[in-house]
């Protein structure tokens, strides 16, 4: 029993040790932390990913040396190469190791109008604990706007451990919770007191009949409410409230650092805390005009049960340079010759009543005020227009095929004469009232007339007629939605047969739809429309040829600059221009681009992007030689051609542009 106890003595003495052991290491690492004595969390750019595309043909691996002919028909041989430490010359070689990266910094390229930042969250060993939830928050800079990015969050084995007891404990109180309130009522006590003292009441057990409380009530002298309240365990019906009024309260008690699943990027626990962890990020982003560089800084928290430990300084920040096809992007104006008409018209209509039989026009019938005042409103409008004259105007008044063809015939002749009298009366009024408006000029050179200063000319009005508007007519029956098929192709076959207005329209009479088109069609045919006829001030020949900005080709080019090359094609396409294949390019339809740029004049910009495409297929000798033929004609390329990846692989591979960055050297 002695060596039992002993024993046990022991390995609780080992176990206090231990854990004081433990918490001397936690309490060392956070002071070391705190100190700034130990490594951090590191910010790093990942490996970069090159964007050569798998070989296309059947050889066993690409060609090592090419051959490029210049535009002088010279050639020349490059291999893929590497310069000598001690020489400073190029030599070739097989295979290049990536070195590791340690630079701030990283040219990427959009594609697809969408940048993927990509970059690694490192966190030494030395920094993580068991006992500790380490939390990091990557900030985005991009156009002056921060972005908090989904944080990452690892998780110590001891901390999640804590958080899941946390949650077992708030689960325990919640199973003390009685979820159905039949569980307090003592039915073994309700059942003998009602078999016992009234048992007419008890039959209603075997009455499987829905009873309601009024005859419950009735026949037992109290309601069902009473009688459950009485016999209900008030006691622990007490208990169970209270606990269900204090849910909140118990699980902010257990759950002192609640898991969130939701918002975060990655949340993960470490069992082994060997090693340094490595977290690859990659923030994908819809790219905007003007954006060309974007920021990336990590900071960060470490907790123990929710209690905030330490603060993780804010990092350096990882600068990534975006490169963009948009940039290629022709500014040049397009123009389009445009012929400009000396004479122009206009048209309007409007529905004017008149009484029967009469051709006075009356403001005050029916809505004649509201279309009087909008030809009213159209004519001041044209009067005082700044590009055009009014010359004339012709007004037409039509009137329906009720009535014989001569009576409507002199009766839309009379109207017409009488709408044109009555708006030639108001022309004149609005002509003198601009005129007084606008004041008199003293000719001083001449006779020392005075002269109204608007130059206004007479403007002529001719009434025409249309006796009976059956053409009108026609295109409202097919429209019609009360009228049935068979009706209107009725309608139709008259139309086409009876030439003879006065025996259409008698035969029209005796129809099934005669009393609906008389009251709901006819009325809309007596209308009164107006054509203006004007030209252009200033202007003697009938026709001026001039050029005015091409507005769908730079609205492609708009679309172009901010990087919706989908939009662009559908613009650009019928031009089959040097930004009609830029837009190809963003998108990846580089059959279509090179077709386009195969056919312009090599330019420094034709020759870098056939550079660009020819890599994308997987040719690098043609790559190669369009992009040295680009650097000579425009040296910007030797510096552009490391923002790309199709050409940033060449430079690599084969050891391109050496000569310039030597020479850079001594500026």
């Amino acid at each position: 029993m002695k060596e039992f106890t002993r024993n046990i003595l022991a390995v609780g003495t080992t176990l206090i040790c231990l854990a004081i052991l433990g918490a001397c290491s936690t309490q060392k690492k956070l002071n070391t932390l705190q100190k700034g004595e130990g490594p951090s969390v590191q910010l790093t750019l990942g490996k970069q990913e090159s964007y050569v595309p798998e070989v296309k043909n059947n050889s066993p691996q690409s060609r090592d040396t090419l051959k490029i002919v210049e535009d002088d028909g010279s050639e020349i041989l490059i291999m893929k190469a590497i310069k000598d430490e001690e020489t400073g010359e190029m030599v070739a070689t097989d295979v290049i190791e990536a070195a590791t990266v340690t630079a701030r910094f990283r040219n990427i390229a959009e594609r697809h109008g969408k940048v993927d930042l990509a970059f690694q969250v490192i966190v030494p060993e030395s920094m993580r604990d068991s006992k500790w939830q380490l939390r990091f928050y990557p900030d985005m800079f991009i156009l002056g706007d921060s972005i908090r990015l989904d944080p990452v969050v690892i998780t110590g084995e001891a901390y999640r451990k804590a958080q899941l007891r946390g949650y077992q404990q708030y689960d325990r109180f919640l199973s003390r919770i009685v979820s159905d309130s039949t569980k307090f009522i003592n039915i073994r006590a309700l059942e003998i007191f009602l078999k016992r003292n009234i048992p007419e009441i008890y039959a209603f057990k075997a009455d499987t009949a829905w009873v309601s409380d009024e005859v419950f009530y009735s026949a037992y002298g109290v309601s069902q409410q009473q009688a459950v309240e009485h016999y209900t365990n008030k006691f622990a019906k007490g208990n169970n409230e209270r606990r269900k009024s204090r849910m909140g309260k118990m699980y902010n008690k257990y759950v002192k650092a609640p898991i969130v699943t939701e918002g975060i990027r990655l949340d993960t626990v470490i069992v082994s805390p060997e090693g340094d962890f490595v977290y690859n990020y990659i923030q994908t982003i819809n790219t905007r005009p003007k954006l060309r560089r974007a920021d990336i800084i990590l900071s960060g928290d470490i907790y123990e049960q929710e209690q905030r430990l330490y603060t993780i300084p804010r990092s350096e920040p990882l600068t990534f340079y975006i490169s963009s096809i948009s940039a290629f992007v022709d500014n040049t104006e397009r123009y389009l010759t445009k012929v400009i008409e000396r004479r122009a018209s206009a048209n309007t209509e409007c529905r004017i009543d008149f009484e029967v039989g009469r051709a006075d026009v009356k403001p005050e019938l029916g809505d004649n005020a509201v279309g009087i005042q909008r030809i009213k409103d159209n004519l001041a409008s044209l009067i005082d227009n700044d590009t055009f004259d009014l010359d004339s105007i012709i007004v037409s008044a039509a009137a329906s095929p009720d009535g014989s063809y001569a009576l409507n015939a002199s009766l839309a002749q009379k109207r017409s004469v009488s709408v044109s009298n009555y708006f030639e009366k108001y022309i004149k009024e609005y002509t003198d009232s601009v005129k007084l408006a606008a004041g008199f000029t003293l000719d001083l050179e001449g006779d020392g007339e005075m002269k109204s200063a608007f130059e206004g000319q007479k403007i002529t009005l001719t009434p025409r007629s249309i006796p009976e508007n059956w053409e009108d007519l026609r295109i409202l029956v097919e429209n019609d939605k009360v009228l049935n098929v068979d009706q209107k192709n009725a309608f139709a076959d008259l139309m086409n047969k009876e030439e003879n207005l006065d025996r259409r329209e008698l035969q029209m009479r005796k129809a099934d739809y005669f009393t609906y088109m008389k009251d709901a069609l006819y009325p809309q045919l007596r209308t009164v429309k107006f054509n203006f006829y004007l030209h252009r001030k200033g202007m003697v020949k009938d026709t001026v040829h001039t050029t005015v900005i091409d507005s769908t080709y730079m609205r492609g080019v708009a679309a172009l600059k901010d990087m919706d090359y989908a939009a662009a094609i559908a613009l650009l396409s019928p031009y089959n221009d040097f930004n009609t294949a830029v837009a190809y390019v963003g998108l990846d339809r580089n059959k279509n681009a090179m077709k386009i740029l195969s056919k312009l004049e090599r330019t420094p910009e034709v020759n870098y992007l056939l550079a660009l495409l020819y890599s994308r297929e997987d040719e690098p000798e043609k790559a190669v030689e369009c992009y040295m033929r680009a650097c000579k004609q425009n040296r910007s390329y030797v510096y552009r051609g490391n923002l790309d990846p199709e050409i940033s692989v060449l430079i690599k591979t084969y050891g391109l542009n050496q000569e310039e960055e030597e020479d850079d050297l001594f500026y």
